[in-house]
């Protein structure tokens, strides 16, 4: 496998608000990953959830059904062997229902966060025959594919790395909003190393661990520009 193997898959567009934006409203996609590993078919995030006019009237979005999605990648719902959810905000975890029993990761403390209330669409969760695999920090659930905590959107978020032949690739989910984002950060984690002294900003503890993967690739779940290191 290699990096470009690795396919984007739209999943719909939204209106973020003014409100939200500090400035004026900003329309945003919403991506998903599939990665073709050689144990597996494994997605990253499933799309925007149904069945709340509230949601609805204030992000006015515009859902690609997450079948439609695969089908542009060549891939069914059924082909899934593993779905990992960055985070179960209703735009992220909004195709759950239609997994059955494919299992899904889920940072425990995510979960449990969902499930408490007035954070997602209740009825995106605990689906019929659903099945979570409640995981505690970083993992490797198949070869040369680690979930990483990278918290900061929410308590819970968790990001992709995926190893491949000819280096690994990032799916970050929301750890950033934009790739710009997400540089400044991997900037300010080398400002010393890079001779500039303090006042310093600070980045994440957790993108040293993610840099540690040498990625040649970071992407996004709401912007489609991609970093590469220079």
């Amino acid at each position: 496998m290699r990096i470009d193997d690795v396919r984007r898959i739209t999943l719909g567009t939204f209106v973020r608000p003014a409100e939200e934006t500090g400035g004026e409203p900003r329309v945003e996609a919403v991506y998903g990953y599939l990665v073709r590993h050689e144990h597996g078919l494994v997605l990253l995030d499933t799309g925007i959830g149904e069945g709340d006019a509230e949601a609805d009237a204030w992000y006015r979005p515009q859902r690609v059904p997450l079948q439609r999605a695969l089908d542009t990648a060549g891939a069914a719902i059924a082909d899934l062997d593993l779905v990992v959810n960055c985070h179960l905000h209703f735009d992220h975890c909004g195709g759950n229902p239609f997994l059955g029993s494919t299992p899904i990761l889920a940072q425990r403390t995510e979960l449990a966060t969902a499930r408490a209330g007035d954070y997602t669409l209740d009825h995106l969760l605990d689906h019929a025959g659903s099945n979570y695999q409640e995981i505690d920090g970083e993992t490797e659930p198949l070869p040369g594919l680690h979930v990483i905590p990278t918290p900061g959107h929410v308590a819970g978020h968790q990001s992709l790395v995926v190893e491949c032949d000819d280096g690994s690739i990032v799916l970050a989910g929301q750890s950033h909003d934009t790739a710009s984002a997400w540089s400044a950060d991997v900037l300010a984690s080398t400002a010393r190393d890079l001779g500039h002294v303090d006042p310093l900003p600070l980045a994440p503890d957790w993108i040293e661990r993610l840099l540690a993967f040498d990625p040649r690739r970071v992407v996004f779940a709401h912007d489609a520009a991609a970093w590469e290191p220079s």
